[in-house]
């Protein structure tokens, strides 16, 4: 999950997502420990999703939302031409 979406989401919202975020880490560690988990990976995705979710929380409870990334510097960039190297 994306962490601009998170951020849209109300307290209580990100209050369940946290709580099924949770369900689901622990259904893969059981998983794991029962050699029936075939995507080891939904483990990390997992725990970087909790991270994410108590990491906006914190923003919400401090009052202090990151600053909004320009539009402007990402067009810059990608319309700016490639520079080729040469061999000398």
């Amino acid at each position: 999950m994306k962490t601009a979406d998170l951020r849209t989401k109300t307290k209580d919202e990100l209050d369940q997502e946290l709580l099924n975020a949770r369900k689901e880490q622990f259904n893969f560690r059981f998983q794991k420990s029962t050699g029936q988990l075939e995507n080891t990976g939904s483990i990390r995705i997992t725990r970087r999703t909790i991270a994410k979710i108590k990491t906006v929380q914190n923003e919400q409870k401090s009052g202090k939302a990151p600053a909004a990334k320009p539009a402007k510097a990402k067009a810059e960039k990608a319309a700016a031409p490639k520079k080729k190297k040469t061999k000398e």
